[in-house]
């Protein structure tokens, strides 16, 4: 702050000069001391300059807070923008009037597809949008070497860009394997977050032991991965926070809060990892998680410390978290402590949501870089053709509420050529991933168990995390229309039925996300759940995309696809089709 900045807050904070706005009569949440005290917030240059007694401070303009509860912004401490299926700048448009003012994003989606060139293009979205995005850099460009992605970033690749201020720190280690086993290249990304003095953020599904002492020692400081009250305790015992997740596909946050006590409450945090159109047009966003929280008997002062101040603390960002003098402005009203319902949203003082509705305009960034990302090279039907030497064959299980997945067996019918053949009485179906950053042909097939297609096919270019195109389909030709669809359309969303697209839903950032706006993006994907439970008689307990985008996964266990092949993540080694 320079010396003028720096006298104008001081001459405000002390009364001496006016304030650029004062909230009146707001009862203001300190989430330090965990005492809520009606008073006066005022605000200079985007700042707060103080915190005082109702009528103590005098501003060029005044809000009548009328008794609302005043809480610090909410800040998201993980959560993949690319996953909302809509830009960086639509995004901020949705979030805000929930009471978002900060999200820690991973890019590393549109990383793996088009490198450092999809972190720009993030980087210029993000300045459409009031909301406070804070960029990690990606870590595991690819997730892992089991899979093809569209880029390659090792800790050299990575130096400029993590000294770049928009770049908080080191995103989600998911390559855990590369530490605990001392690997080099995954060691060296680490070295370079810690001699640049940025946080590591933490991704360590099942990790347990020696194993989760030798993650924690390279200096991971958080992870939201935990899948059990007692891998909760193992992370906090450690040294690390603990993330409690609740997105469109992931539900962890009513089991794992049961883990909170007063002692340890400031160890957690709030975190999406994703959020749908749907879900945050229905139920929101942080202030759903904070009604959550409370119905699960947590104190409200306690669960709006793990959606503000904690997440600061962890992560370092020492200019906002709280409602005191010379942090951010960014201030929430609430009209209760029960439902969060969120009345007004400022974010450096500005006033950016009221009554559920964004009111800065939304400028969009061109996504020109970013376009043209599917590249199938010579992809045809014959390369989904399977040659299978028994019909005893490895599943990929789906289980239910989570990405998790289950190793299973199942007898399956083939044809001379040792291709499969669908059998409708048995939920089993062929899976296919297709290589689409640089024209491989790598195509890969596998069977799925639980997912109960029963007419044509559907295939995505949003496959986590190298993003690969994923189908299923109950024929090898219904497959190869709903890929070709894909190509046609630069990515996205295609049912296919008897050979011919029944619904679609392109999307030309990256193949990740719709240029359109959130509520486009909603009305296309209820639209695809319909034909999808409908049409092609998906099963009801499955929620077909969403699902389907992380079969391929090879981090999150037990079984996944990738386009090299069916991966078995507990072993951490390739399984043969055939079952033993």
């Amino acid at each position: 702050m320079k010396r003028e900045e720096l006298t104008s807050l001081i001459n405000a904070a002390s009364g001496r000069a006016e304030a650029d706005l004062v909230i009146r009569g707001a009862r203001i949440i300190n989430v330090f001391s965990g005492r809520i005290h009606l008073g006066d917030i005022a605000m200079k240059d985007g700042l707060i300059a103080g915190v005082g007694e109702p009528g103590e401070y005098e501003g060029k303009e005044e809000v009548d807070a009328d008794g609302l509860y005043a809480a610090p912004g909410f800040i998201d401490s993980h959560i993949h923008i690319e996953s909302s299926y809509v830009s960086p700048e639509e995004f901020g448009r949705m979030l805000v009037p929930h009471g978002a003012t900060t999200v820690l994003a991973d890019p590393h989606e549109i990383v793996n597809v088009c490198g450092q060139r999809g972190l720009e293009y993030m980087i210029d979205a993000a300045k459409g949008t009031k909301l406070s995005i804070r960029f990690m850099m990606p870590s595991c460009v690819p997730a892992t070497p089991f899979e093809h992605a569209g880029a390659v970033l090792e800790a050299e690749d990575m130096e400029a860009p993590l000294q770049r201020e928009e770049l908080l720190g080191l995103g989600e280690f998911m390559d855990f394997p590369g530490i605990v086993n001392s690997i080099p290249r995954a060691l060296a990304k680490v070295a370079l977050a810690h001699r640049v003095g940025k946080p590591i953020d933490g991704h360590a599904s099942g990790l347990a032991g020696k194993a989760l002492n030798a993650y924690a020692a390279a200096g991971i400081v958080a992870d939201h991965e935990a899948d059990s009250l007692e891998e909760v305790k193992d992370r906090l015992e450690r040294g690390l926070y603990v993330m409690l997740r609740e997105g469109s596909a992931c539900h962890d946050l009513r089991r794992n809060i049961q883990a909170v006590t007063p002692a340890n409450s400031r160890r957690f945090l709030l975190c999406s990892d994703d959020r749908q159109p749907e879900t945050m047009l229905t139920l929101g966003h942080l202030d759903n998680h904070l009604k959550l929280c409370v119905e699960e008997g947590v104190d409200p002062v306690t669960a709006i410390q793990m959606a503000t101040l904690n997440a600061a603390e962890c992560f370092g960002m020492k200019d906002r978290g709280a409602i005191a003098p010379g942090r951010r402005a960014d201030i929430v009203l609430l009209e209760d402590l029960e439902d969060f319902r969120v009345s007004k949203v400022w974010i450096r003082g500005e006033l950016c949501a009221e009554g559920g509705v964004y009111l800065p305009p939304v400028t969009k960034h061109s996504i020109q870089s970013v376009q043209g990302s599917v590249n199938i090279g010579d992809f045809c039907r014959a390369r989904l053709a399977m040659n299978l030497k028994s019909n005893r064959v490895n599943t990929i299980r789906i289980l239910p509420g989570g990405v998790v997945t289950a190793r299973g067996t199942a007898e399956v019918k083939v044809d001379k050529t040792g291709d499969f053949v669908w059998d409708p009485a048995k939920d089993v179906v062929k899976i296919s991933v297709i290589e689409r950053h640089h024209g491989t042909g790598h195509v890969a097939n596998a069977f799925l168990e639980g997912y109960g297609i029963k007419h044509g096919a559907v295939a995505v270019s949003v496959a986590h995390d190298s993003h690969n195109i994923i189908a299923v389909g109950v024929d090898n030709r219904e497959i190869e229309a709903a890929v070709k669809a894909i190509q046609v359309q630069e990515g996205g969303i295609a049912l296919v039925k008897d050979g011919q697209v029944i619904e679609c839903m392109p999307m030309p950032i990256a193949g990740l996300m719709s240029d359109q706006s959130g509520e486009w993006v909603r009305d296309r994907l209820e639209a695809i759940q319909d034909k999808a439970y409908n049409e092609l008689g998906i099963s009801r307990d499955v929620e077909p995309i969403m699902t389907l985008t992380f079969m391929s996964l090879p981090v999150i266990p037990e079984v996944k696809l990738t386009d090299m092949g069916l991966f078995d993540v507990e072993a951490f080694r390739f399984l043969p089709l055939e079952a033993e």
